[in-house]
């Protein structure tokens, strides 16, 4: 880039402190939103509700802001100043594989057609139609659909140090994940590649999708502990949230080939073993 190109993000949580580290190394200047904003080393934070200049001056938006029943909450209030913002070139969105709905454990693409079976997975729908409609088909819209997102302090050695781990089983059921530095290496890629106007889709997802009890026996084994037992799925349900309930109600496998195609990329970590090995040595002060 010729010119510092100002990315302003929406939502400082775990995903988009990984997009803001990334970007701002890429060459990207980069603010971030908070609702309770409060001055981070080596991050421009400013407060969601104040964000009305920063949107006039950005050339990128990357939104990670999940809907809640009202709608999106960076639209519910800003749609018309991200539709007027006479710089912004690109616009990027943080969605869900939840979207494909339940396939029984059938594979899914990012052509497939989308029918979303929970109301988690509607009001994404509903999320993603409202930001193609502010891109106006004049502007570059990436739609990332995110499978089950894990790192550092944010994964089964946690809850296995915790002493919370479930080793669950439910023959054929499967879960994608995405290690956080891989979001981050792929939206920075999309943001700076050359691309066309209108929305295009991305999975991000690892490449083996995986049964639950194998990432609690794999993290375990890395650890040097024992698993905690295993727990069939149907008396496990009776002590999980409705939130775990449907996640465990969804079964489908994601493939990812189209997106990293298009983007020429290869994740850090395609699988989880990648990932839990490469988080615990990081942990352990082993890692780049």
């Amino acid at each position: 880039m010729s010119a510092p190109h100002h990315l302003l993000i929406f939502g400082l949580g775990y995903s988009g402190r990984a997009i803001a580290t990334l970007a701002q190394q890429s060459g990207f200047a980069v603010s971030i939103t908070s609702r309770n904003p409060q001055p981070e080393a080596g991050l421009d934070v400013i407060a969601f509700s104040a964000a009305q200049a920063t949107i006039a001056a950005a050339t990128h938006i990357i939104s990670t802001a999940a809907p809640d029943a009202q709608g999106d909450p960076v639209l519910a209030r800003y749609a018309a100043d991200i539709a007027a913002a006479p710089r912004i070139l690109y616009l990027g969105y943080l969605s869900t594989t939840g979207i494909y709905g339940n396939r029984d454990g059938a594979w899914v693409d990012e052509d497939t057609k989308l029918a979303p079976t929970s109301a988690r997975g509607q009001r994404r729908l509903a999320a993603e139609q409202s930001w193609s409609e502010v891109a106006l088909a004049r502007r570059t819209l990436d739609i990332f659909r995110l499978a089950g997102i894990y790192g550092p302090g944010r994964s089964m050695f946690d809850d296995l140090r915790a002493g919370t781990a479930r080793h669950v089983v439910k023959p054929g059921h499967l879960f994608g994940r995405i290690h956080v530095a891989d979001i981050a290496q792929g939206v920075v890629t999309a943001m700076r590649r050359p691309a066309n106007p209108g929305v295009h889709i991305f999975n991000f997802t690892d490449d083996e999708p995986a049964a639950s009890a194998q990432v609690v026996v794999e993290a375990a084994r890395l650890l040097g502990v024992a698993p905690p037992p295993p727990l069939e799925y149907a008396q496990a349900m009776h002590a999980m949230s409705p939130m775990a309930l449907s996640f465990w109600a969804e079964n489908r496998r994601v493939a990812n080939a189209k997106t990293k195609a298009a983007l020429s990329l290869s994740w850090r970590y395609p699988t989880y073993r990648e990932g839990l090995a490469a988080i615990l040595a990081e942990e352990s002060g082993n890692g780049c």
